[in-house]
């Protein structure tokens, strides 16, 4: 029979991917309000939307482990 290991959650990494996310999102809202005309409204449109789908990132990799 063979041993099945459930994969270690790991909070830096957890963290990291959520900040790296969430910093993805701002920074596309940013360039399409750059390009719309008004950048700290599309930083602030991608921080809204960044928020779950950091979130959501974090779920997904994450859901197995606790």
């Amino acid at each position: 029979m063979e041993l099945v290991t459930r994969p270690t959650f790991e909070p830096a990494g957890a963290g990291g991917l959520l900040i790296g996310v969430l910093l993805a999102a701002i920074v596309l809202g940013l360039l399409a309000g750059w390009l719309a005309g008004s950048t700290g409204i599309g930083a602030l449109i991608g921080a809204v939307l960044g928020i779950p789908l950091a979130v959501y990132s974090v779920y997904r990799r994450y859901r197995g482990t606790l």
